[in-house]
């Protein structure tokens, strides 16, 4: 059995899938990747189904080692990786032999990497999910994040031998990288320069016009007191016309909440699965990966877009995705019945 062992953690590496549906009218949170682009891409980039569980690294990474030979795409973030003392490529399939120690450095833009491995990192499901969710203490490893010395499975449903890896072998070197799938250098995750889009929430109408005016005109910055529940903006203060009463209601990742201090909070992946303050916005399915990528610090400006927009960027964002999965699993090549 393939195993990844932990020898140095890093500051936040949490295994996560796409998230656990299902279960928000129980009071429990969805979980899952913050940039979900970057996660379903390096699970593609392995043949993997998009939403097997991989490991999402925060800021600082860790350093691991395989106990077999395995296939890893690292994508997100600009970060360093080394294996063996050698710097890897990112985003695309490399191919890295057993007991080789593979060290993440600290992001250098953008705040997530993802390491995905052929097969899926496999910890037992929770709820249909193997989403890490911390604040409850299930999920993932134990609930936790990563801890040096962790022995993590990885799921090995066949043994094969990937013509990367039959490469390997007979040049005795410890990495073999596959090419990059065209498609893959698009629109960069972590750059934040372009506003961040938006529809009007449902409560959009109920703030002051200088409020709603201030949201798509003004610049809010990251606050240091953001993290995966959700994203505090520091920046004008949102007032309402008059003082509303609400009851509290389901909310979705992206959705924008103002509470009655007016600073506007984004909520993330291990969002609540209600919220009782006022929406002013909810950001666009296509925008969440690079505002989950945006470190403390970050200004950002919002800009309004319609349904239909927001739709054919998310169409588009899936049509890309499908193109880059079919030319990767090309790249990687058939291995022998």
């Amino acid at each position: 059995m393939n195993t990844m062992r932990v020898d140095r953690p890093g500051m936040l590496s949490v295994l996560q899938d796409d998230g656990r549906y299902g279960y928000q009218r129980f009071g429990v949170p969805v979980n899952g990747a913050m940039d979900e682009w970057s996660h379903r891409l390096a699970n593609v980039l392995v043949g993997n189904a998009a939403d097997c569980a991989a490991l999402e690294i925060t800021l600082n990474g860790p350093t691991v080692r395989f106990a077999q030979d395995t296939l890893i795409a690292v994508t997100g973030a600009d970060i360093v990786v080394t294996a063996a003392g050698v710097q890897l490529p990112t985003h695309c399939a490399v191919m890295v032999r057993h007991d080789v120690p593979i060290a993440f450095g600290h992001c250098r833009r953008g705040a997530r990497a993802y390491l995905a491995v052929r097969g899926g990192f496999s910890p037992d499901a929770v709820l249909g999910s193997r989403s890490t969710n911390m604040r409850a203490g299930f999920g993932g490893v134990a609930g936790r994040a990563l801890r040096t010395g962790d022995r993590v499975a990885v799921a090995s449903p066949y043994r094969e031998m990937l013509p990367l890896a039959r490469m390997m072998v007979q040049s005795a070197m410890a990495t073999v990288a596959a090419p990059r799938p065209a498609g893959v250098d698009g629109p960069d995750v972590s750059d934040v320069s372009d506003a961040i889009r938006f529809l009007p929430g449902p409560q959009w109408d109920r703030f002051t016009p200088a409020a709603r005016k201030a949201f798509e005109q003004e610049t809010f910055t990251v606050s240091s007191q953001s993290d995966r529940m959700g994203y505090r903006l520091e920046g004008p203060a949102l007032a309402l016309s008059v003082p509303l009463e609400m009851v509290s209601e389901a909310v979705s990742f992206g959705t924008v909440q103002v509470p009655p201090g007016g600073a506007p909070i984004v909520l993330m992946a291990d969002r609540q699965s209600v919220g009782g303050y006022p929406k002013i916005a909810y950001v666009i399915s296509a925008d969440l990966p690079r505002l989950a990528q945006s470190m403390p610090g970050t200004a950002l400006r919002f800009r309004a877009v319609t349904p239909d927009a927001a739709q054919q960027e998310l169409l588009a964002m899936e049509d890309r995705l499908g193109a880059i999965a079919s030319e990767a699993a090309r790249l990687l090549g058939p291995s022998p019945a």
